[in-house]
């Protein structure tokens, strides 16, 4: 209406005020973060040449934090502190200042005793004052510990028994440490000085030795990949040193297995556990160490394995009932107890003889050593894809969610081009001595264990026909074709069963050496591998003794070559 009164305007550059502060709140809210980040990486940039000379020198195992977990108060100086470092064996937390009075101050945990003429039985604790583990209990009055907020308490590194500090007495501190509920799977530092006494002697009856410890004693050695799957194999490392013996705890990519395993020949014999943390690689790699050991003649040494899961796949430890995965959601002293538990279970390993075809071949045969399975068609093809890449940056396949993605990325791109199409025109397929016709396939693959793809069950499938459940102890090795990556993408969510071709004791894949540029590289992943010419499957090696744990997961990596 022409008679109502407009409500007043205010000046017309009040608004594009207005947005300007908010256009100025939103880019210091963004960029303080960010300059604040960069400004603690400054920093220790500049702290960490120095720092690196410190921890090189010092007998504590020190890592550096910017956050502590918990609330922390330094061992030197009893203040609250929210970054410093930490002994990754004896777990003793302090300020950055404090770190060369902490090594004067403090000893770590002994590997070996000084002192070789103390007895197996005489360890005594070895306290740490403060930063005692949440929700611990006094061993005197039963009551919480740490609860009060400032440096108190005492935590035995050996034997993690706590105690208040007005509880703790002379008697106490003199008292014999028993280590604790893991004292069948510690090595005693008194056992490896009686070792080292006696190898000086030239005696090797350990027997006499173990036999002080108990008959339950089954010393556990930790083998664990620092770059598998998710990298939480650097933080496992330090929380299995806290509870064991330093000594017991190798990181592969430092030490290589072959040379861990050496520790069992000073144990008793059959008496020790391997427990491989890491993906598929790292089981397949540290089987193979076991071979050597029985090639070296040191069967009588050779250890059990276990596998805490840190990889993409871990097919074969989902078949031998260790789950689907780890990622912390239990603590490792859980992880311990299960190993202690578990039950001792065979499984089949394939011997994987590959040939040129010809009278006049040069080339000597090779054998390499099948634990899950292997593939020829576009599975493998994937795996080939990412085990490339993934070398290349190692750094940027950190996470199973991203690994899966490049999978589901190279499967995709396999659908649109469809590199083996008519493998069957290309490959002679033979299961026990006898020639299989093959559809118009583009994948073959070979299984000796149930799951297969990081999951599934590839032999039953839908599970909507009868077909004998896939098993890893049984002799056989399970057959089937693949139609593509669709086909496969299908498969793994139930939506389509494969080809089944059949079950054998020998499997022989001929490849057509006229197509052999097709498929030509080696590939040593979790998926499996391409084989560009004969391959022969014969009876399996004597069952492989496993202790399996009702939980973890991991599987073993196929070593097939090009």
């Amino acid at each position: 209406m022409e008679g109502e009164k407009r409500p007043p305007q205010g000046p017309p550059n009040e608004g594009l005020f207005a947005d300007g502060h908010l256009v100025l709140w939103t880019l210091c809210s963004v960029l303080l973060p960010v300059f604040i980040t960069f400004w603690c990486s400054l920093q220790r940039s500049r702290r960490q040449p120095h720092r690196k000379d410190i921890f090189r020198k010092s007998k504590h195992g020190w890592q550096d934090t910017d956050l502590f977990s918990q609330p922390t108060y330094c061992c030197v100086c009893a203040q609250h502190i929210l970054q410093g470092a930490f002994c990754d064996c004896c777990g003793l937390r302090v300020d950055d200042g404090c770190v060369k009075k902490a090594d004067k101050r403090f000893p770590c945990k002994e590997i070996m005793l000084k002192n070789d003429s103390r007895a197996l039985d005489v360890m005594p604790h070895h306290w740490i004052r403060g930063n005692v583990p949440l929700c611990s209990y006094c061993v005197v009055c039963k009551q919480q510990c740490g609860s009060q907020p400032k440096l108190c308490d005492y935590r035995c590194i050996w034997c993690q028994k706590t105690v208040h500090d007005e509880c703790m007495k002379n008697s106490l501190k003199n008292e014999k440490c028993d280590f604790g509920e893991f004292r069948n799977i510690i090595i005693p530092p008194s056992y490896l000085t009686s070792i080292n006494q006696m190898r000086k002697d030239k005696k090797t009856d350990y027997e006499v030795l173990a036999s002080k410890l108990g008959k339950q004693w089954a010393p556990l050695i930790i083998l664990a990949n620092s770059r598998s799957g998710t990298n939480m194999g650097e933080g496992l490392l330090g929380e299995f040193r806290i509870l064991l013996n330093p000594v017991q705890v190798f990181d592969v990519t430092k030490t290589p297995p072959i040379k861990a395993l050496q520790l069992c020949t000073l144990l008793p014999y059959y008496s020790a556990r391997v427990l491989v943390c890491g993906g598929d690689g790292t089981v397949g790699w540290v089987l193979d160490a076991v071979d050597e050991m029985k090639i070296k003649g040191q069967e009588k040494y050779i250890p059990q394995v276990a596998v805490l899961p840190l990889g993409t796949g871990n097919d074969l430890s989902n078949t031998l009932g260790w789950g689907t995965g780890y990622a912390g959601e239990i603590p490792v002293a859980q992880v311990l107890r299960n190993v202690m538990e578990a039950d001792g279970i065979k499984l089949d390993r394939w011997k994987v003889q590959v040939t040129n075809k010809g009278y006049y071949n040069l080339r000597k045969s090779k054998e390499f050593t099948m634990n899950n399975y292997f593939s020829v068609g576009p599975d493998a093809l994937m795996a080939l894809n990412f085990h490339a890449h993934r070398e290349k940056a190692p750094s940027l396949f950190s996470s199973r969610i991203l690994n899966k993605a490049v999978y589901l990325f190279y499967g995709t791109k396999d659908c649109l081009v469809q590199e083996c199409k008519d493998l069957n025109k290309k490959v002679e397929l033979e299961l026990d001595g006898e020639r299989v016709e093959l559809p118009d396939l583009e994948g073959i693959i070979v299984l000796n264990i149930g799951y297969w793809g990081g999951g599934c069950r590839l032999w039953e499938g839908m599970g909507d026909e009868t077909y004998p459940l896939a098993r890893h102890d049984d002799g056989l090795l399970e057959v089937v074709g693949v139609y593509g990556s669709f086909h496969c993408a299908q498969i793994q969510v139930k939506l389509a069963n494969p080809f089944r071709i059949g079950q054998a004791h020998t499997v022989r894949v001929v490849w057509d050496r006229k197509t052999q540029e097709v498929i030509d590289d080696p590939l040593a992943e979790d998926i499996g591998a391409s084989v560009p010419c004969q391959d022969q499957l014969p009876a399996p090696y004597p069952a492989w003794e496993g202790g399996m744990v009702p939980y973890l997961y991991g599987s073993f990596k196929s070593q097939l070559p090009g």
